[in-house]
């Protein structure tokens, strides 16, 4: 665990500008007085190095993606649109979003959760209906919400499962995205429409799997740049994330366990051979209704340190461990997966030698 992660509040879940803070700190200092858009706290290269990491400079990696997608995600945001990252569950969004608005305006905080029952009063301001009463509309009785706190100090705004919410809700944003102004018609004079501050922009997040919940509307779409999140395709580059990912987050649990790199090459392996639909030799496999996202690899490996610490004495983490809480992760949606992933067991697991793979499959008994 770094130094800066020690030093962390004892918080489940720290936001990333509080997590690396120190790093954020050190980009800063390196950035000086060199140019950078309006109101951001890094320069653009800097909150490249963020995200992307750079072991020259002491700065952990902390996103698996191309150097070029995250550099049109970082240069939509200094620009008079929206970025909006699409995908599959489980690819990252969130944390890429929140990634960049810590490196942007060191204030990932400014969420707007989507689902059905979003309002305007959750996405831009409501009322203290107190002094609303006993003062009449003004700014002490306004509540703010998220956009407009974003224009108001000049910071990034996320809006999470943007489809989740209904196209008219949805639509809030156009004026602001177009304009850069939210109009206040309650408030009297030069207070009725509040200007955004430089810095100021939206990213949006929706999964692939959403599409036609809720459809954006075209003029939506057009304040918006599109960037998709693609599945981590190497397997060597997601080994190293999950055993990473895993391995802080016992670290950070108190849990002296660690995954070992034949259980993570297994686990990784398993995930991304059931996603794709096709073995490591190309033979085809029906993939699971589930999405086995990265993310689920890595809280599979979690619960299975977990799980070896108080229910196998402290001690090492054994294939039976990630099979049983590959269950949990695996077996979601249909009765179907579960004869799916007994049949990867008994038609591929078992014809591998070697490593845990042995006892990965002798671990099948709890499927």
């Amino acid at each position: 665990m770094s130094d800066e992660q020690k030093n962390v509040p004892d918080l489940q879940r720290p936001a990333a500008e509080v997590l690396y803070a120190e790093e954020l700190a050190r980009l800063a200092e390196a950035d000086g007085d060199a140019p950078r858009p309006g109101g951001w706290r890094l320069t653009p290269s800097s909150a490249l190095r963020f995200v992307l990491g750079d072991e020259s400079a002491g700065i952990a990696p902390k996103f698996v993606g191309s150097r070029s997608f995250l550099e049109r995600c970082i240069v939509a945001l200094a620009t008079n649109r929206g970025l909006m990252l699409i995908g599959e569950p489980g690819t990252a969004k969130s944390y890429l979003s929140e990634l960049l608005a810590a490196a942007v305006s060191g204030d990932s905080t400014l969420i707007i959760q989507g689902s059905a029952g979003t309002t305007e009063d959750n996405i831009k301001y409501s009322w203290n209906y107190a002094l609303l009463l006993a003062e009449g509309p003004n700014e002490r009785s306004l509540v703010p919400a998220p956009l407009y706190r974003g224009m108001t100090d000049g910071k990034l705004v996320r809006f999470e499962e943007i489809t989740r919410c209904p196209v008219e809700i949805q639509d809030t944003l156009l004026s602001v995205l177009s304009d850069r102004a939210l109009p206040i018609p309650e408030l009297k004079d030069e207070n009725r429409t509040l200007f955004a501050r430089t810095g100021f922009n939206v990213i949006a997040t929706a999964n692939t799997r959403d599409r036609g919940v809720n459809e954006m509307s075209a003029a939506l779409k057009r304040r918006f740049n599109f960037e998709t999140v693609q599945p981590i395709r190497n397997l060597a580059h997601e080994m190293a994330l999950v055993q990473r990912e895993t391995d802080r987050l016992l670290s950070r649990a108190a849990i002296p366990v660690t995954l070992g790199p034949e259980l993570t090459e297994a686990l990784v392996t398993t995930f991304h051979e059931l996603r794709s639909g096709k073995t490591a030799d190309g033979k085809a496999l029906e993939p699971l209704s589930t999405v086995m996202s990265t993310a689920e690899a890595v809280s599979v490996g979690y619960a299975a340190g977990i799980h070896a610490y108080y229910y196998g004495g402290g001690g090492e983490v054994t294939a039976e461990h990630v099979v049983q809480s590959l269950l949990g992760s695996a077996l979601k949606d249909t009765p179907e997966d579960q004869k799916k992933l007994q049949h990867y067991f008994n038609h591929v697991v078992k014809g591998r030698r070697g490593g845990v793979w042995p006892a990965f499959y002798e671990a099948r008994r709890h499927l």
